[in-house]
C-alpha cells in the first residue's frame, strides 16, 4: 500500500530566525515564496516525527458576526494526539495533487474549507498570521498559516473529519480554554487580546 506524502519545508529554511512558541502575525507573502522554492513531499508517517521538517497546513478560522466556528474532533481522528479536543481551526495538509489546484497557500486553503466543512454564502479569507511553535511534539512538526474567514451567513457545518461545529462567542471560547487544542488556544489568545 502507498503512504500517503505530505507537504513539507525545511525547518532552518522557513524559520532560520524564530523563537520557539511563536505566533507571527500578519501576512505571511515571504514564507509563501519559500514554501514554493523548497517545497518537497515525504511520506506522512517519517514527516510526523521529522524535527527537521515542518508540514505546511492551512488553518481557517471562520467568523461570523462576530462569532467563531468551534468544531470538536472526533475520537478517531486521524491525528491521535488530538483526538476529541475542541478546534477553531479548519485545515489539513497539503498532497502532491493540490499543486493541481495552484501553488498558494490561499488555493490550497480553500480546497480544505470546501473538504471540511459545508458552507453556503460569501467568504473572504485574510492572513491573520502563522503558528511557529515548538511546545509539543505535533508542533514540532507542523507550522500553521492562519487565515480569518469572515462570512455572510451563518450557513456552516462539519463533514465527516469533525464530530461537530457551532458558531459560538469567544467569550465560551475562553470559558473552554482548556478543551482547545494549542493551536486553537494560540488564535483565542490573539482574537481576545
Amino acid at each position: 500500500m502507498t503512504q500517503e506524502k505530505v507537504l513539507v519545508v525545511a525547518t532552518q529554511t522557513l524559520f532560520p530566525e524564530t523563537s520557539e512558541s511563536s505566533f507571527i502575525e500578519g501576512s505571511f507573502d515571504q514564507y509563501a515564496q519559500k514554501i514554493v522554492e523548497n517545497s518537497l513531499f515525504i511520506e506522512r508517517a517519517d514527516a510526523e516525527t521529522d524535527t527537521n521538517y515542518k508540514q505546511i497546513i492551512p488553518y481557517l478560522v471562520f467568523m461570523h458576526e462576530g462569532n467563531v466556528f468551534m468544531m470538536q474532533r472526533k475520537s478517531t481522528a486521524g491525528e491521535q494526539r488530538l483526538k476529541n479536543k475542541l478546534s477553531l481551526g479548519i485545515g489539513g495538509h497539503i498532497r502532491a495533487e493540490d499543486f493541481d489546484l495552484g501553488a498558494s497557500i490561499l488555493d490550497w486553503a480553500q480546497r480544505e474549507f470546501a473538504e471540511e466543512v459545508n458552507y453556503s454564502g460569501k467568504i473572504t479569507f485574510s492572513p491573520l498570521g502563522i503558528i511557529n511553535s515548538n511546545a509539543s511534539l505535533v508542533d514540532q512538526v507542523h507550522a500553521g498559516f492562519v487565515y480569518l474567514l469572515k462570512g455572510d451567513t451563518p450557513n456552516i457545518s462539519v463533514k465527516e473529519e469533525m464530530k461537530s461545529g457551532q458558531l459560538v462567542s469567544l467569550e465560551i471560547c475562553k470559558k473552554r480554554y482548556d478543551e482547545f487544542e494549542r493551536w486553537s488556544q494560540i488564535i483565542i489568545d490573539f482574537l481576545t487580546k
